[in-house]
Parts: C-alpha cells; structure tokens; sequence
C-alpha cells in the first residue's frame, strides 16, 4: 500500500523562528516499520518549509497514496493546523484513509471523530505495532475489529476498493487499547526517509532527533507524559549508541537531541549508553532534558557525560518557590536545582533552566523572588515559560475554575499566556517574564560565558542561543500586541476543556471503551 507520511506545519515559535529544523522523529519512528512491512511510504515535511495546506494537498494528490497519515510532535498547539491540512487533503483525495495520530488525538478522540468526518481513524498510544496491523489490514481487506488502539467509523471499510461504506450507519468505534511496548528495539526509525542535509541545530550542523527511553517515573501534576507513556522504559545502551554512531559515519549527523522526558531516569542504563558512545569514538554533540535530581545523584560521572559529548541539559526547575514544587509534586529543592546547575558548570556543560509562570496566585513579589533566585542559581540560559492546562494532566482539574484568556489551540505552546492571571494583569506578566529573561541573560556573569568561556564550543553554542533569542524576543512582543487575540470574557477551563464528566478529565489510555451510537455517548476510558 503506498502510504504517505505529513508532517503538518506548526505555528509555535520554534518551529518558525529558527532558520533550523529538526526531522519529525513521532513520523519516522511509523515509516521504519512501514517499510520492513513491505508498504511504499514517503513522508512529507511541511513543517520545515511552512507550506499551506492547499500546497500539502495538492502535494498528496501527487502522490496518490492510499493512506495519509498525519502526526505531529505539538501535541495541543499542533491540532488545529493538522485539521486544516487533513480537510484540504480530504478534497484532494476523496478515496484515501486519513490517519491520525498522537498524543492530543489520543484523549480527544471522541471530539475528534464527532466533528472532523475527514478523519477516518484515530491512533491511540504508541503507534509502531497498531500503524503496522492497522495498514496490513487496509491493503488485504482483513478485518478492523481486532487491531488493537484504533479508534475507527462503522463505514470505514478495509481493502482497496473504497474508502468508505455509503450505505453504512456513521457510528464510530473504539478497539481495545494496544498493550505498551516494551521492547523499544524491535521497532527501527526510517532513517532513509529524510535528506539529512536539510535537517539542522546548535548552528546549522546536521541533526536528528532521537529518543533512548520512553516515559517519567516522575509524578508532576501538570505533565501528561506519564498519563501517555504509562511505563519509563529504555533502548539498549549498545544498540542505540552504535545507531548514533551510525548516524554520524553514515550521514554526517553532528548533533543528536534527545526527545526524552527524563533520559537519565536509569543511572546504570544511561551510564551504560555514555560508555558505549564512548567507545564508538564519534564527535557527537548530545542535548536534551533531564531533572535536576539526577544531575545531583551523577556528579561522580559527570565527567562521563562531558566525554560522550553532553554539551546542554535543560533542567525543568519549573519554580523557585519550595511550597509550589511540593504542591506541583516537582520532587526537588531550591537546594538541589542550584546544586545542579553547578555541577554541570564544573563540568563544561551548559545549564538551561526552564522556569514556567502560571501555577497558581503569583504576586509582584513573587516575580521579584524568582528574579533573585535564578540570578542565584546563575544558570547559563533560561527559558520561561507558561503554564498550560492540557485537559490530561492533574494541573487541568485543579485549576478547572480559572478563567481561559486564550481559546485559539494553536497558542497553547507554553510560550503563550493561557490561563486568566488572578493576581498580576497578564500584560504585566509579559514584561515579567521578558524582564527576568533579559536580567538573567545580560547579567555580567553570562556575558563573560558568552565572549570568553574556554571553551570553544561552549561560546559558540552561547552565541547561536543569543541569536535566537534576539529574533525570539521581538516576536512574541509583536504576536502579544498585534496579532494574539485574548479574551477577557473567556470561559471557565472546565467548560472550556469538557472537564464536567470525570472521563473527560483524564480518560484512561489503557482501559477499554466501548462502541456506541455516536461519539457523544462512547466512553473515552
């Protein structure tokens, strides 16, 4: 079955911002077993190059595949463009079965199929095994009923003849979940399906995305990758190391950026992987996101780390007030989080500490202590962001009675005020937020990082950050004043988000639901 792959354009700042683009690994990681499947697969980038949905569609019918499927790494923020582009390529092509797939579509699915009748299946979960079971089945006529995870319309009908069934009723069913995956080696990236010299990071080197474990063991209230992932698991520390090391001899890939939640969950895995890489003799850069509390747990092989090529690790500090870590279940200290930070310092590894506004009744006082806390944490760069309620997480319910400012989905990317500030008005908020990001990064101490660290490549990947952040700054203050639409009489976040029925707030993954008339009454969980 020819099967084409989208990878829909999104609006978020990094993805338009930087002149830089990273390969959509959530895509590549379907295209792998597509392929070893015997299905002809393509995949189509209009993120890298911001296309229009009219100029994706008219890409697709080019194609002519039998399957599009659509996925993209934004999980909220990224639905409303994969909406437009699934209807453009519905026009297109009438007869081919849209796909869709990922983390929001996984707990909206019930909106979902209610009122985009151009998706014709929705993948919950991981999608390597479903993606597979579910293509087999389309191109051989087999039946739709036991493919685990899928959640599909009663006139969808498989084999190559129609997309659909005219003269069937229009219910929509929910298969049982599919089981997690727990051998993350058993399913291979498509690789091959990208030009690695388009793909770029860290100052135009090439790069990819990559993923060595799956899943936080971790409990914070307003992350959802728990929720999704169910389970920490990892690859191979060899396997995947020589995959890295592949990557590089084979295609000249310089950076690898990692997609974990927490990589270093494991100390004996991750060390085990740092070794291996080592061996390898590759001159790779690595950056990712880990905790603070396993920075702390792995001083003694921080060297290692700097060995392998560690060059930056974003450490989600999220907030320097101890009463709200414990509230938000962060699992660390101002202690610890400051500790970390120079730690990683020590070892010639960048600090990035990302803090987020939001999580409750901050005052003036309260930006003012987190001003003067980071400034005494003195991490290398900073990154704030905005506290956003996705309805799976804990965060949603608790905060279910504040009032929703911004309703447009597309500006829920964690660098867009959300969330009614009760306190503070929100446009004092902004210059908050801009003003403890300029103090942080034009401090002397980070200045003297930027023009004469020791380190080479330590400065060089100082200045590429500062570039960015120079063409960052202008525009969010441009979206804020002209172009984002607030609303000061915004809904509830519970109406908003559905949060009414408790099976909204948090619909079970991996529980099975069961078909009904329509999507209104099938259960999510």
């Amino acid at each position: 079955m020819k099967i084409l792959l989208v990878n829909p354009p999104h609006p978020a700042i990094g993805s338009r911002i930087p002149h830089e683009h990273l390969p959509p690994l959530g895509l590549l990681a379907l295209g792998g077993p597509l392929i070893d499947a015997r299905h002809e697969v393509r995949l189509l980038d209009a993120d890298r190059q911001a296309l229009p949905a009219s100029t994706i569609a008219a890409l697709a019918a080019h194609c002519q595949p039998d399957a599009v499927l659509l996925g993209h790494s934004g999980s909220t923020s990224g639905h409303p463009s994969a909406l437009q582009v699934a209807a453009a390529v519905r026009r297109a092509l009438p007869r081919a079965w849209i796909i869709y797939g990922g983390v929001f579509p996984t707990y909206h699915w019930p909106e979902i199929m209610e009122s985009e009748l151009q998706i014709d299946f929705v993948v919950r979960g991981e999608g390597e095994r479903t993606i597979v079971e579910l293509a087999n089945a389309l191109a051989l006529g087999l039946d739709l009923g036991e493919i685990p995870g899928i959640v599909r319309r009663n006139n969808a009908v498989s084999g190559p003849a129609r997309a659909y069934d005219p003269n069937a009723s229009d219910w929509v069913l929910a298969n049982r979940p599919a089981p997690l995956i727990s051998n993350l080696d058993a399913y291979r990236i498509g690789w091959e399906l990208i030009d690695h010299p388009l793909y770029t990071y860290w100052g135009d080197r090439r790069a990819v995305v990559v993923q060595f474990s799956r899943g936080c063991p971790h409990q914070c209230h307003y992350c959802g990758q728990r929720e999704f992932w169910q389970t920490w698991r990892h690859r191979d520390p060899v396997t995947f190391a020589a995959e890295l090391a592949r990557l590089h001899r084979e295609h000249g890939v310089e950076v690898i950026n990692f997609a974990d939640e927490n990589p270093t969950a494991s100390r004996p895995a991750w060390e085990a992987f740092l070794k291996a890489l080592i061996a390898e003799r590759v001159p790779l850069i690595l950056v990712g996101s880990t905790r603070a509390t396993d920075i702390v747990r792995d001083a003694d092989i921080l060297p290692l780390y700097r060995q392998a090529g560690v060059a930056r690790l974003l450490l989600g500090i999220e907030s320097t007030d101890e009463a709200t870590l414990r509230r938000i279940r962060k699992g660390s200290t101002q202690a610890i989080d400051r500790e970390a930070i120079r730690l990683l310092r020590q070892n010639h590894i960048i600090s990035m500490a990302a803090w987020v506004s939001g999580f409750g009744g901050e005052t003036d006082r309260d930006y003012w202590r987190t001003l003067r806390q980071i400034l005494s944490y003195d991490p290398d760069q900073i990154q704030g962001l905005y506290a956003t309620p996705h309805r799976w997480t804990r965060f949603a319910a608790e905060e279910a009675g504040r009032k929703v400012i911004q309703t447009n989905l597309s500006r829920w990317d964690y660098k867009h005020q959300v969330l009614e500030s009760p306190h503070v008005p929100n446009w004092r908020v902004l210059l908050w937020m801009k003003t403890i990001e300029a103090v942080a990064q034009l401090r002397p101490k980070s200045v003297y990082r930027l023009l004469a660290h020791p380190d080479p490549g330590f400065r060089a990947a100082m200045r590429w950050y500062y570039r960015i952040g120079r063409q960052v700054w202008p525009y969010e203050l441009w979206h804020w004043l002209f172009t984002d639409r607030r609303s000061k009489t915004g809904p509830l976040l519970a109406e908003f988000l559905g949060l009414q029925s408790p099976s909204r707030a948090n619909p079970a993954l991996h529980s099975p639901a069961q078909p009904g008339r329509s999507v209104g009454v099938a259960p999510a969980g």
